[in-house]
């Protein structure tokens, strides 16, 4: 039975379409609330070998994958190519030549099917990935965007309404997480192994730095943390490595505390500012589960609510671009043929679509 029935004929479909770095993803977004397929090709083996994401690769592995991807996805909806309402797509930020496999694939679709494409800044998917699920937050609300190339506060107000507050002035937190991955041999990416090993270590073994940068700064610093994991375990090896009585869960559990304590202070000092009756975090970094408790005991505490997408919707996925589209084609905005990639495209240069409360 084609999803479209599951619904109503009044609900509007949209393929979204995300190849910002090494995944591939396309997935079917109704109404900008219920995904009704979500398929991600992952490139982490072909990378792992690297120690990280290789532009050329990744591009030739999008070049692929694309087409099955997208196809596979219309067959979970149920849905042709011709039933869409529209097609949205990642144009920046990301890897260029990712973002050229994408983009210029759902420009011949929209071209060849007579469907509204919306060129959707990534940034801005992660941020509204909460709204696919059932709990939303109401405007406005604090989101934290918290990934290998991202770590961002924002002040939410509306569709399109985002105001930066704080944002990472080197190192993201996720690229903090492989970086100290490869330090401690544990390959990449870092982010998942250094969770799992923190899970058995000591977290106030080693008491690493937290960068908090002048007081009433809501940026972020994590480049002096990375190194100074780094000079800790040169040390440790030249001791005996794990025989001086430090485990490598004990370092990961420590670092990984510190990263999780600079990215509640900030966040609830982003509160205490705007006054948001409602915290997000989204982005990769946010699958992780320690962070993820870490908030919620936070804010259960206290008068705000607090909110996270699945780990599906975490990392890099089509759902969130197609819901992203769906809102900036209700909102009247099309993209033509000569729309283009962007290696970097600040948030802010997005239009508001919606100050409305949900």
């Amino acid at each position: 039975m084609p999803a479209r029935i599951l619904y109503s004929y009044n609900t509007m479909v949209i393929l979204g379409i995300d190849t910002s770095c090494d995944d591939t993803s396309a997935a079917v977004v109704a109404d900008g609330r219920h995904a009704l397929s979500n398929v991600i090709h992952s490139q982490i083996q072909l990378h792992h070998p690297y120690g990280g994401v290789v532009p050329e690769l990744a591009s030739r592995e999008h070049l692929r994958n694309m087409v099955p991807v997208v196809q596979e996805a219309l067959s979970q909806a149920g849905l042709t190519l011709g039933e869409l309402d529209g097609i949205a797509v990642t144009m920046g930020p990301g890897l260029i030549g990712s973002l050229l496999v994408g983009l210029y694939y759902a420009k011949a679709l929209s071209y060849v099917h007579q469907k509204p494409l919306a060129a959707i800044n990534h940034l801005e998917g992660h941020i509204l990935s909460i709204f696919l699920e059932e709990q939303i937050p109401r405007f406005p609300f604090v989101a934290l965007t918290v990934s290998g190339g991202h770590t961002t506060l924002y002040y939410v107000k509306g569709f399109g309404n985002y105001e930066k507050l704080g944002q990472t002035l080197d190192d993201a937190a996720g690229e903090a997480f492989d970086k100290v991955g490869k330090t401690l041999g544990l390959g990449y990416p870092g982010g998942p192994v250094i969770e799992k090993m923190a899970s058995s270590g000591e977290k106030e073994c080693i008491p690493f730095p937290r960068a908090l940068l002048a007081p009433e700064s809501l940026d972020f610093s994590f480049s002096g943390l990375k190194t100074s994991v780094a000079l800790y375990v040169k040390k440790w090896q030249e001791n005996g490595g794990e025989t001086s009585g430090v485990r490598v869960e004990d370092i990961a559990a420590s670092f990984q505390e510190a990263v999780i304590d600079v990215l509640i202070r900030k966040t609830l000092a982003a509160v205490e500012r705007t006054g948001a009756g409602s915290v997000v975090i989204a982005g990769g970094v946010a699958c992780n589960k320690a962070l993820r408790e870490r908030f919620r005991e936070t804010f259960s505490e206290r008068s705000e609510s607090f909110f996270y997408p699945r780990p599906a919707y975490c990392t890099d996925n089509g759902a969130m671009i197609a819901l992203a589209g769906y809102h900036r084609i209700m909102g009247g905005e099309r993209a033509d043929m000569s729309v283009d990639v962007r290696s970097r495209y600040p948030i802010e240069e997005l239009s508001p679509l919606s100050n409305d409360t949900v």
